[in-house]
């Protein structure tokens, strides 16, 4: 309940244009998956995920990995900047793996 109200409270002040979309991250038990989405279509523009996926080493190696495909995928789209939902998790650990890569790789937030 918690993780809602801390979700909510980020996301009121994140809203995800044409110009900059948001990227937004969720981490599972297994999984990680990363989206960048423009919330005035409410369209999912690229989409990154563990899912299905040979992946291999920690959860934080897998992040990593993510922001990096992420990234490529959002220079396929043409998409540069974006705006970072990070949900109700804390910038740390996994989080900021993910950030990094997609950083790295050249987007920017």
């Amino acid at each position: 309940m918690k993780a809602e109200f801390r979700a909510n409270r980020t996301r009121a002040k994140i809203h995800g244009t044409a110009e900059r979309p948001r990227l937004t991250v969720h981490f599972s038990n297994l999984h990680i998956t990363a989206q960048i989405i423009d919330d005035d279509k409410k369209v999912t523009l690229a989409y990154a995920t563990t899912i299905g996926a040979k992946m291999t080493g920690s959860k934080t190696e897998k992040a990593a990995k993510i922001g990096e495909l992420i990234a490529k995928a959002a220079k396929a789209v043409k998409i540069k900047k974006v705006v970072f939902d990070r949900g109700s998790k804390l910038y740390a650990g996994r989080m900021a793996a993910l950030a990094d890569a997609a950083r790295k790789e050249g987007l920017e937030f």
